[in-house]
This record gives structure tokens, sequence and C-alpha cells, in this order.
């Protein structure tokens, strides 16, 4: 395994077995929230776990900080501990929606409690499926292990902090929803649509090639450079719909050696939350 945070399919399968990896497979779907976990059950990585987006990688029941806040530090503390990992775990993540849903979310809060070993699968499921690499649909728990993680607090972006960031003309937000929807023509999931004031638009979609692997670094890195013109990558701040996709961008930016962006966690569902935060179209 390498520090890049990306890992490819035959990479991957080299490492099979290795009593120090731990793969997670994190497939999701907003619109069935069970079908990631069935889909899980009939065929996987081999020794992947399983990580549901709303009750492993969220806390549902806070309010005003998006459709998907992030757990409590303890209450992560206890996945990781039910999952087996340790300080030193190596960890490798996938989806079936190159990273967006929700392996880079996987991969952001491990890196929020100080994990830097830890990648998303580059292309994902059908990128293993399509390499014919193996698969199995038993599950094979791991030894439990005690887990004490805090989150890093300074790396992670709340509605007030936005606020003075933006009044300070200190922060560009990159969006990564979809067009239409940044635009405002169309809002399937949230109850208001459009975009905070000043935002531009990466969707997630653009970071990947046809085959749903990441672009090569050199030319992602140039697209990036571009969206974000003369804003230093420090002073980016990641937006999406709840902030989960918001994790992929941030995921290109690291690999294509972009470093010190950061996600704001409720995106545009906990910014419209508050009535009094303005919003723009268009």
């Amino acid at each position: 395994m390498t520090t890049s945070p990306l890992v490819s399919a035959s990479d991957l399968a080299a490492q099979l077995g290795a009593a120090n990896l731990l793969i997670v497979d994190c497939r999701f779907d907003l619109a069935d929230p069970a079908r990631g976990e069935r889909e899980y059950a009939q065929a996987h990585v081999p020794g992947a776990t399983y990580a549901d987006l709303d009750r492993d990688l969220s806390d549902l029941s806070k309010a005003g900080l998006g459709r998907h806040p992030l757990p409590d530090a303890a209450t992560f503390s206890a996945t990781l501990a039910r999952w087996g990992w340790a300080p030193q775990t190596r960890v490798v993540a996938y989806d079936d929606a190159g990273g967006a849903l929700a392996a880079a979310r996987l991969w952001w809060m491990l890196r929020l409690v100080g994990a830097r070993n830890v990648a998303v699968l580059d292309g994902g499921w059908g990128a293993w499926k399509r390499a014919g690499l193996p698969l199995e649909a038993k599950t094979t728990p791991r030894a439990a292990t005690a887990v004490a993680v805090e989150f890093a607090k300074s790396e992670i972006v709340y509605t007030g902090e936005l606020r003075a960031l933006r009044e300070r003309d200190e922060v560009l937000v990159l969006d990564a929803r979809g067009a239409p929807r940044f635009r405002g023509e169309v809002e399937p999931i949230d109850p208001v649509a459009g975009h905070i004031p000043g935002a531009r638009n990466r969707p997630v979609t653009e970071n990947l090639a046809a085959d749903g692997r990441f672009k090569p670094a050199a030319g992602l890195r140039a697209e990036l450079l571009a969206a974000i013109g003369a804003h230093a990558p420090g002073t980016v701040v990641h937006s999406c719909g709840s902030g989960v996709s918001a994790c992929q961008n941030l995921l290109a930016f690291e690999a294509a050696g972009l470093h010190g962006s950061r996600v704001y966690a409720p995106s545009w569902s906990g910014w419209t939350a508050d009535p009094a935060n303005p919003i723009a179209r268009g």
C-alpha cells in the first residue's frame, strides 16, 4: 500500500488476506438506503466489512446539521472498534459511485481522527468486477478492538465559520453537486434549490474518466486549478447536498497534490436549514 489516497484494484487484490488490512464496502443508494447492504450480502470484495452511510458514517438524530451529520467521536470510536480497527490498520474503502457514496466519506472521517494509511479503491466496485477479481458472500467479523478517537475539529467547517470566512472573503466554496442542482433549476432532495452565494460548481463526475476511475493526477490537477482560479487550495471549502459527495472532491484535490482544502460538513442541506442564510440561483 502507498500513501496515495487511491489504490488500484490489482494492488488491493495483491494485499487480500493481510492481517493488518481492513476493507470497507461503503455502497449506498440515497433512493433505496437498504440496497447497499443487500448487495454486499450477495457479493463483496473478500474480507470486506460493510459501512452503512446512515448508521455508521452519520448521526441522523442531529438537527440543523444537514442530512448526514457526522456522528460523535465516541459513536465513531465504537464503530471502528466493532470493525477491528486500530491506528496502525491499513484501510481501503470502496463504493459503486466513484467514491462519492460513501467511500470518500469514510476516507475523510478516518483522516479526521488521524489515520493516514487509508485509501479509496480507484474505480470502486465496478473496477473490481471488471478485472474479474475474487468475490465472496460470507462475512467473517474481525476481532473487536479498543478504540477512542477524536475528530480534528479544525478540519471540519460548520456554518458559523463559513459565514465568517465568507464575510472576510477568505474562502471559495466548491460545490460538488450536478450543475442543474447547483443552478437551482431542479432540487430532487432538499427543500430549497440553489447554492451558497459566491460558490463555484465542480460536479464530482468531472473527476472521473469514462471507466469510473479518477483521471490521471496531472490532468486532474490542471482542471482543479482552473476551477479554483486565483484561490489557494487551502482556502477551498467543499460542499455538496449533505456533506458526503463533497468528500470526493476533497479526495480529488489530495490525489492531485492540492492539499489543505476542507469540507463544509452540513453542506447545502445544513446551509438552508437556517432561513437567514442567503441563497443564489443561476
